[in-house]
């Protein structure tokens, strides 16, 4: 299918608005014709990705666009960094690599503010920054900031990655294919968790179990659940999203009931039938959060929660928990990561003050998964993410125990793993 532009995006391929803005289109119209777009649709706003450090490609490209004159002509919010600039000794920089990334990775951060972005370093603007209208067409990257938006919000971006996002938000163009288009919205996969019992998934560690469930069944397929309650809150529809674009690519969920575009099973399918029907009961969770905690015994070392950044709800929560009983055992590490505008939030309602007094490392504008904050003899890490419990093995050398957030204050308090399967049944 050719692709058609109108004369204004056009002239921003000839030049006319300057080379950063037709460098930019070049890459826009180059993924319309990758993905068979007809044409462009205008986008009311953008979320980076790419302000992450990754290496100098990353670097080279946003300086690029800044020297050749490019600014973005949308709203458009910053991704997590490299960097926790308001907290500037906690990211470590004892080796060579690891001061490669504070230098590079400031740079990088400051590239894509002169680009026009804001500065708000979270992977979840969603909470405070930028939510999008229903119907909406966006340009967002990030994994679990993509299946917010789309299943979530019903606002309409497809899965746009580094170098892409910036694009877009320069040119305020994205190809109408993918996830902006009605049919590629609909479902594809009938997931049943009428079985599981409603104490069980009410209780906040079932989300990001059955998102890694889910997305390590469904690929890049789009799930529609059945069997969740009309109660269950943004942060189990954020934690479930992340964990299934973690295990999997789900970038759009339906829970029937409960999010915009999925009323009922009908509007969910539309005239489709579910490729596929898959029950998932109780024990499911119990096999899922025994895949994800790939470290034994009672060792623990590190508790970090926030990821994806925690929301206000989240850290009134973890505030009540630590509210009364024993102190945070002297030898664990306890990190709660979140976005700056939800921060603000918290220290006017006076919730950091209380964190900070049971001894809570509170981290901006990065995570703990991705950058080198841990300490480097840490080697067993609790957490509550899904995404988190995903990566961390990997990326930092670490075995991880998933867990719900009160079993993390009861482990942090007692020195030692504290779980209970039982939770689950």
């Amino acid at each position: 299918m050719a692709l058609t532009v109108t004369p204004v995006e056009q002239a921003m391929l000839d030049g006319a608005q300057g080379p950063g803005v037709a460098m930019a289109m070049r890459v826009v119209t180059g993924l319309a014709r990758v993905r068979g777009a007809a044409r462009l649709v205008e986008i009311g706003s953008a979320h980076i990705d790419g302000c992450l450090y990754h290496g100098q490609v990353g670097l080279d490209f946003a300086t690029r666009l800044r020297d050749l004159g490019a600014r973005v002509t949308v709203p458009t919010t910053l991704n997590v960094g490299s960097l926790d600039l308001l907290h500037p000794g906690l990211v470590r920089g004892d080796t060579p690599e690891q001061r490669e990334v504070l230098g590079a990775g400031r740079a990088l951060m400051d590239a894509y503010v002169a680009l026009g972005a804001r500065p708000t370093w979270t992977c979840a603007p969603y909470q405070f920054d930028a939510r999008p209208a229903f119907g909406e067409h966006v340009a967002w990257a990030e994994s679990n900031a993509i299946a917010f938006c789309n299943s979530v919000l019903g606002a309409r971006t497809d899965r746009y990655g580094d170098f892409l996002d910036i694009c877009a938000a320069v040119t305020g163009r994205a190809p109408y294919a993918g996830l902006h288009t009605d049919e590629a919205r609909l479902g594809d996969v009938l997931i049943d968790c009428t079985t599981i019992p409603d104490h069980v998934l009410r209780l906040d560690l079932s989300m990001p179990l059955l998102g890694y469930l889910v997305g390590s069944v469904v690929g890049t397929r789009n799930p529609v659940l059945i069997g969740l309650s009309g109660d269950v809150t943004e942060d189990g529809l954020k934690a479930f999203g992340a964990a299934a674009a973690s295990s999997g690519g789900v970038a759009m969920f339906h829970v029937v009931g409960v999010t915009p575009e999925a009323p009922d099973l009908e509007s969910a399918f539309g005239t489709r039938e579910p490729a596929e029907c898959i029950n998932i009961t109780a024990d499911d969770l119990v096999r899922a959060r025994h895949e994800l905690t790939t470290a034994t015994g009672d060792r623990l070392d590190v508790v970090s929660v926030g990821t994806p950044h925690a929301s206000l709800d989240e850290i009134a929560t973890l505030a009540r928990l630590l509210d009364h009983g024993s102190s945070i055992a002297p030898h664990v590490d306890f990190y709660l990561s979140t976005g700056r505008s939800v921060l603000a939030e918290a220290e006017r309602l006076g919730h950091v003050r209380a964190l900070e007094a049971s001894g809570i490392r509170i981290v901006v504008d990065t995570c703990t998964y991705v950058t080198s904050i841990l300490r480097p003899d840490a080697r067993v890490a609790m957490t509550n993410s899904g995404k988190w419990a995903h990566y961390a093995p990997g990326n930092l050398g670490v075995g991880v125990v998933l867990a719900g957030l009160s079993e993390c204050v009861e482990s942090a308090r007692a020195g030692r793993v504290l779980i209970d399967d039982n939770l689950l049944r």
